[in-house]
């Protein structure tokens, strides 16, 4: 059963927690407007708050709280400047003050529809970026993939879906206290997850090529069970009505042991980066370049395969030198992705340890710290060939691939 909390003033609170009971509601606390910071939001015992909505009462505080222990805001206001205040903080409509007690009651049990259903034309297009254990540099190059797709006003959102290890808000120096994911994770489940709402919840992250809104991930690893299958598929959904681009960094383990031990429906460590691989348009896959990473690369390819079926699949390898491969780093990596593992377009990135720790020491991406590095020209190559080619430069490419594979046939 749904439980409330009513934080209205006078008389108004007094009518609306009688008359929600008699419509089968449970009524929590009772309080003043004033007092709704010290209501206790945790734990479960309240999913719906009801607030008058006014300056001192509607702050981002409130809103965080509600966000962090995923209290849904019914708001009620009478006057433009609280319509124009909710509005701000993306919530619904407000109703009047005098609402009658069943018209409430209806409007809180009824779920809102989230915007990916309403609008099936939505076009955006999933990216997930995955990589072997090992660090190969997923999160690293899915920033530099985020700050590149927006580039030219592209809508790009940033979504950290690792529930091992996130790391992109302490990368782009990010508050998370509460985690954007998993407060977008919590509204799709009630239905509550469309275009207004996840704009309230993200973060913002201004670059020289434009804007990427961010969804931080959980700020505790105890908190993967709130990353479950359904919730994650739902989020990204609905993400393609909100975004051009959404760019995904999942983590790297594709096991599902837990489905081997226990035949029940309970949390799946690895859902979340399962659930985002099936919804993906384009999976761009990490490789380190060096003979460890090579190794566990070629050996989790297969798993992934089979994870993502007919998806497909961009390799990267990554942090290439030649001081782990010897002569010809590139051909060897190249040769050896070949032969064992089936893979012949490979895209490579550079070691480039000076603007990375650059990028690192100001928490911005290296497209913004060092535009003219190695690393972000291979990045900005990468995009534009392979991720959002201009169809000039995609028939080039195909052309060039054509004459080399005649080459490799006349020379055999």
């Amino acid at each position: 059963m749904t439980r409330v909390a009513v934080a209205v003033d006078g008389p108004h609170g007094d009518r609306l927690a009688t008359e929600l009971s008699i419509e089968g509601v449970e009524v929590g606390p009772v309080v003043r407007a004033a007092e709704v910071a010290r209501l206790r939001l945790g734990g479960g015992e309240i999913d719906i708050l009801i607030l008058q909505v006014a300056a001192g009462t509607l702050t981002a505080d409130v809103v965080a709280t509600c966000d962090a222990h995923g209290v849904r805001i019914a708001p009620l206001c009478d006057d433009e400047s609280g319509r124009r205040l909710a509005a701000r903080f993306g919530l619904t409509a407000p109703l009047p003050l005098t609402v009658e007690g069943w018209v409430l009651a209806d409007s809180l049990t009824a779920p809102a529809t989230p915007l990916a259903r309403a609008a099936p034309a939505a076009s955006g297009r999933v990216l997930s970026v995955w990589g072997p254990h090992g660090a190969p540099g997923r999160s690293t190059l899915a920033i530099e993939l985020a700050a590149e797709l927006s580039r030219g006003g592209r809508g790009v959102a940033l979504v950290d879906a690792d529930s091992h290890a996130p790391s992109l808000a302490l990368s782009l120096g990010l508050a998370d206290e509460g985690p954007g994911f998993a407060a977008a994770c919590r509204q799709a489940e009630r239905g509550g997850l469309d275009e207004a709402e996840l704009r309230r919840i993200s973060v913002p992250l201004r670059t020289a090529g434009g804007t990427v809104d961010v969804l931080t991930g959980i700020n505790r690893p105890g908190r993967w069970p709130e990353l479950s299958e359904s919730r994650v598929a739902a989020v990204l959904a609905a993400s393609r009505s909100w975004a051009e681009w959404v760019v995904v960094d999942v983590a790297a383990s594709l096991e599902r042991d837990e489905e081997i031990v226990s035949d029940l429906d309970g949390p799946r460590r690895n859902a979340a980066t399962l659930a985002a691989l099936r919804a993906s348009d384009l999976v761009v896959a990490v490789c380190a370049a060096d003979p460890v990473g090579v190794a566990r690369f070629v050996r989790a390819h297969a798993e992934l395969r089979a994870a993502v079926g007919a998806t497909p699949v961009v390799v990267v390898v990554n942090r290439l030198r030649a001081g782990t491969l010897g002569i010809d780093a590139r051909g060897q990596v190249r040769r050896t992705l070949e032969r064992f593992a089936g893979i012949e377009d490979v895209w490579f990135v550079p070691l480039d340890p000076r603007s990375a720790d650059a990028a690192m020491l100001a928490a911005r991406p290296v497209a913004d710290t060092a535009p003219r590095s190695p690393l972000a020209a291979s990045v900005r190559r990468f995009v534009g060939e392979a991720v959002a080619p201009a169809p000039v430069a995609q028939e080039r490419r195909r052309s060039a691939r054509r004459t080399l594979h005649a080459r490799v046939a006349r020379s055999a």
